[in-house]
């Protein structure tokens, strides 16, 4: 069935696009959110009227793009995590978490538009990440992972945990030799 889109569908195209689609999806998914009417002479008349608008609406959001992309690129994101001697993390930055730092630097990104390589990164060092924006413009962000360094209060735990043990080892061994 031939489509004309009102709204953006994510995987299908933009608004004014004429598409062909199954006639399920049309009816039972398009058509009720309105995100499309069917291509018919009278629809296509209203198309052709909406252009100019459709059209400059498509170069705002361009240029809209491109700067974000420009912001974005300058961007250099630092994690600080704990991570084991190898540097392999204990945890992980993903989308969801690169997000979170994006919109605490006043970015408004939806997790799904940024690509992570494998998922997640779990190692310590500098990484490269893919966000997709609007069209084929996309923007690549430099992420490093630093391992956090320890603090006074981590080596005074590790200390007393290590205290402990030993105070534990040499109960038991007391209690061996009164039995």
């Amino acid at each position: 069935m031939k489509i004309i889109l009102y709204q953006e569908v994510e995987g299908l195209g933009e608004e004014g696009d004429v598409k062909t689609v199954a006639d399920g999806y049309a009816r039972n998914y398009l058509f009720p959110k309105k995100l499309a009417v069917p291509y018919n002479k009278q629809n296509l008349k209203m198309l052709e009227q909406r252009r100019n608008a459709i059209e400059k609406r498509k170069e705002e959001k361009r240029k809209e793009a491109m700067s974000l992309k420009e912001r974005l690129e300058s961007e250099e994101i630092v994690f600080t995590m704990p991570a084991g001697e190898s540097g392999k993390l204990f945890g992980s930055v993903n989308n969801a978490t690169i997000m979170q730092e994006l919109e605490n630097r006043g970015y408004s990104i939806d997790k799904k538009r940024i690509e992570v390589p494998e998922h997640s990164l779990r190692t310590v060092g500098s990484h490269t990440v893919k966000i997709k924006l609007y069209g084929n413009e996309e923007a690549f962000i430099n992420i490093t992972i630093e391992k956090t360094e320890k603090t006074e209060t981590t080596e005074k735990t590790e200390t007393t945990e290590k205290t402990e043990t030993t105070e534990k080892t040499e109960k038991k061994e007391e209690a061996v030799k009164d039995a």
